[in-house]
């Protein structure tokens, strides 16, 4: 997150305001090419970051942890998907080829004039917004917790002990779990989900929200017109073709089963974000009938959409978060590192861009953590 040090005065009337955050893109991306030999000339000539004050913001695009040209859910991975679990693979593609199928049908009632144009329209958008969203969720990493990771200053202050994983022999955050099937610990893990092939968690929870809102909308969308037409039809010219009614019957099959299917997850969903409490935790609790002793704090909103702006609420992009750290429940050492090292005015080495296996917090870290 970013910073000015009072050299460029920004216009009042170009800042967004948005849930209480001032943030603009354009302005608070973090430009500073890493790469460059901190000895040469050019880097030497390279300004610094300008230094942000608290309640400002910056996107910091450094990527300091090792990655590879690979599919997986390992932590040098490129590209995270789960390919570990055949029956989630078999599950996440039936998704899309039910999706795919009632595509086609509503295109074959708009090409026989069963349904005018618009609403054929109207139905494919639904079901493409739900396919992005389900691809977004399926290989977008949910939270997972890197071995590098550390507690927060708040969290060292407030307590003298802290969790580790067995698995991944690591410090696990609060309402973090270990995913047997990704082999990972995610941050905020509400469940994994066979039909996204992947966990649900902190950084994924947006898009798999967005997936049961497009998917609940899109078959009671496509039950209303089913409905309309069995119920209200009087005359020859709303008749569906006989050919397209066979479809249309296996489509109201699945659409009442998706209707009910995204009902109870999104009620579940939206328990687990107005309690705080995630399925997983919500499941161990009332096993051991601890309910009444919880003192989780509900989710607020921008730490699921982000602070980007409302308007970026629907799509199923990477919400821009207003505290990193605070919403996955670690710290990256590295990065608080380079951003002492901007506040003394100090151009970060190349030995510090790499990611160390265990680095002190430095002690002013409340200092450039936002507030």
């Amino acid at each position: 997150m970013g910073s000015d040090n009072g050299q460029h005065e920004r216009p009042r009337s170009c800042i967004q305001k948005v849930c209480g955050c001032n943030y603009r893109p354009s302005i608070e991306t973090l430009e500073y090419d890493y790469s460059l030999d901190s000895s040469s000339k050019k880097a030497q000539q390279q300004p610094l970051p300008r230094i942000r004050q608290r309640g400002e913001y910056y996107i910091d695009t450094f990527n300091a942890e090792p990655w590879s040209c690979s599919l997986g859910t390992f932590e040098e991975a490129g590209v995270w998907m789960n390919s570990g679990d055949q029956a989630g693979s078999v599950m996440a593609t039936l998704v899309w080829i039910l999706l795919v199928y009632s595509v086609v049908t509503v295109t074959a009632l708009t090409v026989t004039e069963g349904i005018p144009p618009v609403l054929g329209m109207i139905y494919t958008v639904l079901v493409v917004m739900a396919l992005a969203s389900h691809a977004k969720t399926s290989l977008t990493d949910p939270g997972s917790v890197p071995k590098c990771a550390v507690p927060m200053e708040s969290q060292r202050r407030d307590s003298t002990s802290h969790a580790m994983c067995g698995q991944c022999q690591t410090f696990k955050p609060p309402f973090s779990h270990h995913c047997r099937i990704c082999n990972r610990c995610v941050s905020r893990m509400d469940h994994h989900c066979p039909w996204m092939n992947n966990c649900v968690g902190a950084a994924n929870m947006k898009h798999f929200f967005l997936f049961l809102i497009y998917t609940w909308s899109s078959a009671a969308y496509a039950l209303t017109l089913f409905g309309w037409n069995y119920f209200f039809c009087a005359d020859d010219d709303c008749m569906f073709h006989p050919v397209v009614v066979h479809l249309v019957r296996v489509m109201t099959f699945l659409a009442v089963g998706a209707f009910l299917f995204t009902s109870s997850m999104l009620m579940n969903v939206t328990y687990g974000i107005m309690t705080g409490i995630g399925t997983i935790d919500r499941l161990k609790k009332k096993a051991t009938n601890t309910m009444s002793q919880s003192d989780e704090e509900p989710i607020l909103l921008i730490d699921i959409f982000g602070i980007a702006g409302y308007h970026t609420w629907p799509f199923p992009i990477d919400p821009v978060f207003e505290d990193y750290d605070r919403v996955m429940g670690y710290s990256n050492p590295t990065r608080l590192s380079r951003e002492q090292n901007f506040l003394e005015k100090k151009r970060p080495m190349q030995n510090d861009l790499r990611s160390p296996g265990s680095v002190e917090l430095p002690n002013c870290v409340n200092e450039f953590l936002p507030v």
